[in-house]
């Protein structure tokens, strides 16, 4: 484990001196006795600690540096996957990662926690050490450190939260990602546009693309857990967004133009098929993909957005118009003045808009155009949302400084256009694998518009999420990543992709 061997060349060692020793001592092995089959065994079947790590977590972000301490091999065995995956999960979280085979030390010989002392800067009595090997709390205790034994993660985690004065919560959010920590980059979709994105994982590609008025990092919840699941996640800035390109041109922003775009994108990137999931506007976009490109999207999910096929008797400024709840969009229309608007405070246009469902809400949406604004009724100085924090509201203000509001907006003002176009498909159904999440308290795509989409997308799935409201990522992370991991392990992973070439 001091990283001298792998461990390919230490298990026949072992494995001849337990044969050896078994000789000597009269007594018998399995006939198929394997040193290197039980221990590949063994670490296959390592798990993070998940309560352990929310723990750890939640320490370093009150301002506590982090470290982990592990006996490991320099493992070239036909299992080292594992234990890549569960050295990468952990290491995002963490200030530190020292692994034995990396530093030539093991626990417990004091070499080792003497190194920690040295790479923290720190002194004996600052540290806090927990280990579930009494053995190896020992050196670490007589150099003065604080010392946790584990032998159950509960009664551990509450010694701990006296020790280092923190209580940690009992239903953690799932992990976000932080953007500095993510990879970044970007594809040029057609000469003077590309689309920014942030990538983490491997395997089946997953396209997150989100709505109005948000960011990439309006994944942040779902962007780790699906990554651990077993995919690669790209999550993008959509056109007019953040570090996308945020052309002026209105006809830039139809739906006919974007789902092309995002063709592209996956040209690009070498990917023939990926699962796109929307929320919003993305909802859209992603049903579109769907009906018009259903050769690039293996499966298909929205949030909230229901798939609504077009009525080509009536005019859709007139669907808009009957429907009370849809009046911002009819506000949405003129260039330039819900630009003024949400442009004038940014800070308080996104603490307006993210809010949980139990929050008082203070968007006109109802009323927009005789009130002449969205914001018209919000304070000057809106209260923090329990679903955000100031930092995350900060980025947000950060990326539209960026990009401003027109090509947001501007996806609001191609309604006759995407009609048109839409009617093309008229007649067609989604024949890939679909969900629909619905959201018990979202105001303006309610759940009842879901209802009859089992007669055009007959293989579709559904989720409901009781208590949310329209910001649906960040309100209910875990539900959400619950309900998108189950989907994609039985719609993606375990059905084989076939060529269409």
């Amino acid at each position: 484990m001091k990283g001298k061997i792998t461990f390919s060349q230490w298990a026949p060692l072992m494995e001849e001196s337990c044969r050896n020793h078994s000789k000597a001592s009269g007594t018998s092995l399995p006939e198929n006795f394997s040193i290197s089959q039980i221990f590949s065994q063994a670490m296959a079947a390592r798990r993070i600690n998940r309560p352990m790590l929310q723990a750890a977590i939640a320490l370093k972000k009150k301002g506590f540096t982090t470290c982990i301490i592990t006996n490991n091999w320099l493992d070239d065995s036909d299992k080292r996957g594992s234990l890549a995956q569960i050295m990468c999960d952990l290491s995002q979280h963490f200030d530190f990662l020292i692994e034995s085979c990396q530093v030539g030390m093991i626990k417990p010989e004091p070499q080792i926690y003497k190194f920690v002392l040295e790479t923290l800067k720190a002194k004996p009595n600052e540290i806090v050490f927990l280990d579930d090997f009494g053995s190896n709390l020992k050196p670490a205790r007589d150099m003065g450190m604080v010392t946790i034994l584990v032998r159950d993660t509960d009664t551990a985690l509450r010694e701990l939260e006296k020790v280092t004065g923190t209580q940690f919560p009992e239903a953690p959010l799932p992990v976000p990602c932080n953007p500095n920590d993510v990879s970044h980059g970007y594809v040029t979709v057609k000469p003077g546009t590309r689309l920014h994105f942030v990538e983490m994982g491997s395997g089946p590609a997953v396209c997150l693309c989100h709505g109005f008025p948000e960011s990439w990092f309006s994944w942040r919840y779902q962007i780790p857990a699906l990554a651990q699941a077993g995919f690669r996640v790209l999550a993008i800035d959509m056109k007019g967004y953040g570090d996308s390109s945020s052309p002026p041109e209105i006809e830039e922003y139809a739906m006919e133009v974007l789902c092309k775009e995002m063709v592209s994108f996956l040209d690009k990137l070498g990917i023939p098929q990926a699962v796109f999931i929307g929320h919003d506007w993305a909802g859209v976009l992603v049903w579109n993909m769907a009906l018009f490109y259903p050769e690039r999207v293996r499966a298909v999910a929205s949030l909230n957005t229901p798939f609504m096929p077009p009525n080509p008797e009536v005019p859709p400024m007139e669907v808009i118009k009957s429907i009370p709840v849809f009046n911002y969009q009819l506000y949405f229309q003129e260039p330039g003045v819900a630009e003024a608007e949400l442009e004038k405070n940014m800070s308080r246009t996104f603490k307006s808009f993210f809010r949980a469902s139990d929050e008082l809400g203070s968007l006109s949406v109802h009323k927009a155009t005789e009130l002449g604004g969205i914001l018209v009724n919000a304070p000057e100085n809106p209260s923090l949302s329990r679903i955000t924090t100031e930092e995350e509201i900060e980025f947000y203000v950060q990326q539209f400084k960026k990009s401003g509001f027109r090509g947001p907006l501007n996806w609001y003002r191609n309604v006759e256009r995407n009609w048109k176009w839409s009617c093309k498909g008229l007649g067609r159904k989604i024949l890939v694998p679909a969900l629909m999440v619905t959201a018990e308290k979202d105001i303006v795509l309610r759940p009842q518009m879901s209802k009859n989409m089992e007669n055009w997308i007959p293989y579709l799935k559904r989720g409901h999420i009781e208590d949310c409201g329209h910001w649906t990522q960040i309100e209910k992370p875990a539900e959400v990543n619950q309900i998108l991991i189950k989907w994609l392990e039985t719609e993606v992973k375990n059905s084989s992709l076939t060529s269409k070439i």
